[in-house]
Parts: C-alpha cells; structure tokens; sequence
C-alpha cells in the first residue's frame, strides 16, 4: 500500500464480470476528486494472478485498493478471497466487496475471508456516485493502511 500523493493516481483492482458494472463503477469515480487508475479482471483466476504479479514484481505499480464482486466465472470471489488471506505474506490492500447480494451468509463468509467491507451494489448511476465518494472519503483520505513490504535478504 502505498500513500497517496497528488501526482500519482490510486491504482483499484476492480474484478468484476459484468460490464455494466464495470462502466458504472469506472465512470463513479470520474466524480472524485482522486486520479483513479483501474486494473480490470473478470474472474477470481485473474485477479489472483494480478496480486502474485504486483507482489514479486519490484517495477509494477501497487494495488491500493481492490474491490471485489462474488459471484464470477472461474474462480469465484469467496475463493478469490481465501488465497489473498493464506498465501499472502503481508496484509493485502483493503479488500471491498461489492455484491448484488445482500444475503447474511455471504456476508459473513466475506468478513470471515478477511474483507474489509461488505457494500451492496448500487441500483443507480447517482447511488454509484456516492459510493465512489464514500469510498474515496474513508478508504483514500482518511484510513491508514499497514506499509507495502520491503524486501528483506536472508
């Protein structure tokens, strides 16, 4: 994770299989204030393979943020979830999920996965906006996250 300042964009691994919500989510936060840069995957499979990628990778930019939908082809987000917590070695960036669910036993299986936040999909292209501002609000201005590693030699 890295701390954001105003010439370097927040880096939003956005996995998310539906295009609408894709083009919803990404014009959202068109209203913010931050520069927004989004990494885009459909299924689980990818988006773990983008983390692996940013964690070896000394060149590649930093993920600061993932927001995650549940149901995807593949490998799905609970799953998706379930590699982040045991094959990480350090805390990932904050993990939102975004579902259309708002059954309370995915809710708790995300919270049990270690996601940071449950938040159900906006109905409307306004109710987008104020979750991107919200977003923006808490997890970009306002919340402290644990350093990004450093490589240690042994």
């Amino acid at each position: 994770m890295t701390e954001y300042t105003l010439d370097e964009p927040v880096n939003i691994l956005l996995v998310e299989d539906n295009p609408g919500d894709v083009r919803l989510t990404q014009e959202a936060f068109k209203s913010t204030d931050s520069e927004i840069e989004f990494h885009t995957v459909t299924d689980g499979a990818k988006a773990t393979e983008c983390v692996h990628v940013h964690q070896d990778s000394e060149s590649s930019t930093d993920i600061d943020i993932i927001l995650l939908d549940l149901n995807l082809p593949r490998v799905d987000g609970f799953s998706f979830l379930e590699t982040l917590k045991n094959e990480l070695d350090y805390p990932p960036p904050p993990v939102l999920v975004l579902s259309s669910s708002e059954s309370e036993s995915d809710i708790v299986e995300s919270y049990e996965q270690a996601a940071n936040a449950y938040l159900t999909k906006p109905k409307s292209p306004e109710e987008f906006d104020s979750m991107a501002q919200a977003i923006e609000d808490f997890w970009i201005e306002s919340a402290r996250h644990p350093p990004a590693p450093t490589e240690t030699t042994g």
